[in-house]
């Protein structure tokens, strides 16, 4: 008899094979069935990792299962979340949550009705190279955090991805897709946001796909590509967002931090591990040392060795229901998260400051033995 937390995959597409793989790392969860509206999806990812495939509605009903892990693309993941908890389980979503204020509120009802759990995606924040920035920043290491700089620049999907056309939907562009990396870490380093302003475009209204198997084949674009965003945080300090897919290339660092005695520079968000560099008071960069994190350490090759712990923040989750604790990646983060980005676009479109509604606090660092309690 198991005491795991039993994990029903919804949406069996690329980034599924990531959660079966690195799922088996860590203690407390265990998937135990999957779905996909594809039938043949759902039966090649239960061939592949041996566990049942089930219709969506089987999945949602069955009592064998604790916890949804949506997987879905983001415009079904309000519904299939809103479902689950529902049918009276626990959630765990990919990012983005949901694509409206007013679906996460109504998402947060039913939760809290239900007294069920909703955490989301991403959890890069708890790799080893981000817990350390975090450490350096709640020892003081800076002096206080007064500004910052967060830049994710590229030429967008459609050149990799086989089908990219939701990247350039509603829903998608590089503030709802790739932003959360760097808005979750920024609330992990330095709390929730204030207010927010943004410039929004789009270079091209149409791109031309060059990957297999839809090479030569065009796309519309419906949504901003390119958004240069300051961000206030309740802290005080201000951030510059510049997320486009409009650039080919560029020599910014991903993110770095400025305070009142020292710089912070902080590696890629949408990765757990790297290397972590501060100056201090002018002086020379270098490399934050004395760290032994289990979510730093590479684990993949992937053009080189990287580490990749995806899963940790579901682990982590589970670890809460059972110790009756705060998830780090919990809903009134994430929702603070959608909330931001929502409003980064909604200034594009207005031209105005927007005041953010909602509020929350920074997640609990976690330290390299909490990480390793996680780890089988």
């Amino acid at each position: 008899m198991t005491n795991n937390i039993r994990i029903g995959v919804m949406g069996c597409g690329n980034i599924s094979t990531t959660y079966f793989k690195l799922a088996p790392l860590f203690k407390g969860i265990e998937i135990v069935a999957c779905a996909d509206l594809n039938p043949e999806m759902a039966k090649t990812r239960a061939q592949e990792y041996g566990v049942p495939a089930m219709k969506p509605a089987q999945l949602l009903a069955s009592k064998n299962i604790d916890l949804i892990l949506n997987l879905t693309v983001p415009d079904a993941h309000f519904g299939v979340s809103l479902a689950g908890v529902k049918s009276g389980k626990h959630v765990y979503s990919e990012k983005p949550l949901v694509l409206s204020m007013k679906d996460g509120t109504t998402l947060k009802k039913a939760a809290d009705a239900k007294k069920v759990r909703v955490g989301c995606a991403p959890d890069t924040f708890l790799g080893g190279a981000h817990q350390r920035a975090r450490k350096a920043i709640d020892d003081g290491e800076l002096g206080k955090i007064t500004s910052g700089m967060a830049i994710v620049m590229s030429h967008g999907m459609e050149h990799w991805h086989p089908n990219p056309d939701f990247f350039f939907k509603p829903g998608g562009g590089p503030v709802l897709d790739l932003g959360p990396y760097y808005i979750a870490n920024l609330i992990n380093l330095i709390g929730p946001v204030k207010r927010v302003a943004a410039l929004t475009s789009m270079a091209e209204k149409s791109r031309t796909i060059t990957s297999q198997p839809r090479a030569g084949q065009k796309i519309s674009v419906k949504t901003p590509t390119n958004i240069q965003a300051l961000l206030e945080f309740a802290s005080g300090a201000t951030v510059t967002l510049i997320a486009s897919w409009d650039v080919w290339v560029h020599r910014h660092s991903n993110m770095e931090l400025f305070g009142t005695e020292g710089s912070l520079y902080v590696p890629d968000p949408n990765f757990f591990g790297g290397d972590v560099f501060a100056t201090k008071r002018g002086g020379k960069a270098e490399a934050l040392s004395g760290w032994d994190h289990p979510f730093g350490i590479p684990n993949q090759d992937n053009h080189g060795p990287v580490a990749n712990y995806r899963a940790a923040g579901l682990a982590d989750m589970a670890a809460a229901i059972k110790g009756k604790r705060d998830t780090r990646c919990s809903l009134d983060r994430t929702l603070h998260g959608v909330e931001v980005m929502t409003s980064i676009l909604a200034s594009g479109e207005t031209g105005k400051f927007i005041t953010l509604k909602t509020t929350c606090t920074r997640p609990k660092a976690l330290g390299p033995d909490e990480a390793r309690a996680l780890l089988k």
